[in-house]
C-alpha cells in the first residue's frame, strides 16, 4: 500500500506577531547527521493540524494552508509534516481536528511502517501536546483537540524501539 506523509502540523501565531519564546528552533547534530528541534509553548501559542480546505480538497503543502489563513489575519510560522496517509491524502490510522474525527483509531498490527507496533498518536490538547502510545491513548480516552496517529514509535517511555535499536548500534560504531 502506497502511503504518504501530506498532513501538517502547523503552529499558527494569531495576529502577525509571535510571542518571545514561545517557540524555539535549535540545530542539532548526532552521527554527522543534523535535524532541527524545535519547543512551542501551547499555553502561548496555537499549534493545529490541517487537512483539507474549506471545499474539502487536501492542502497538501505549507503554502496553500498559509494562503488560507491569509484572510482570517493569521499566519503560518511554524510548519511540519505528521502522520501516515495514503496516496489519496486521506489518514491511515486516527486523526482527528478540532474535536472531529476524520479516521478512528488503527489498533492492532498490518503492513509497513504504521502497522509495526507499538505506534502513538500525537494529541494537542488545551494546554500540553504529547506522543501516547495507541493502546494507552485508547484506554486512557485521552481529550485531544486535535491528533494524528503514526507508527511505529520511536521511543516508548524512554526506551528505543527494539526493531530500531540494532540499526542505531550498526550506525554508531
Amino acid at each position: 500500500m502506497k502511503r504518504a506523509a501530506w498532513i501538517l502540523i502547523f503552529w499558527v501565531a494569531m495576529g502577525f506577531a509571535t510571542s518571545a519564546g514561545a517557540v524555539e528552533c535549535v540545530e542539532k547534530t548526532y552521527l554527522g547527521k543534523s535535524y532541527s528541534v524545535c519547543t512551542v509553548d501551547v499555553t502561548r501559542e496555537k499549534l493545529r493540524l490541517f487537512l483539507k480546505d474549506k471545499k474539502g480538497a487536501p492542502f497538501g503543502g505549507f503554502t496553500a494552508v498559509d494562503a488560507a489563513l491569509a484572510g482570517s489575519n493569521t499566519r503560518l510560522v511554524f510548519a511540519m509534516n505528521a502522520g501516515m496517509y495514503h496516496g489519496d491524502r486521506s489518514p491511515v490510522g486516527y486523526y482527528l481536528e478540532q474535536g472531529v474525527e476524520e479516521m478512528r483509531v488503527v489498533p492492532n498490527a498490518g503492513p509497513g511502517n504504521f502497522g509495526l507496533l507499538p505506534n502513538g498518536v500525537f494529541c494537542i490538547a488545551k494546554t500540553r501536546a504529547y506522543v501516547i502510545e495507541t493502546l494507552r491513548f485508547m484506554a486512557q480516552k485521552q481529550q485531544c483537540e486535535y491528533a494524528t496517529q503514526s507508527g511505529p514509535m520511536l521511543v516508548v517511555d524512554g526506551d528505543i524501539h527494539p526493531s530500531f535499536l540494532s540499526r542505531i548500534i550498526h550506525e554508531a560504531a
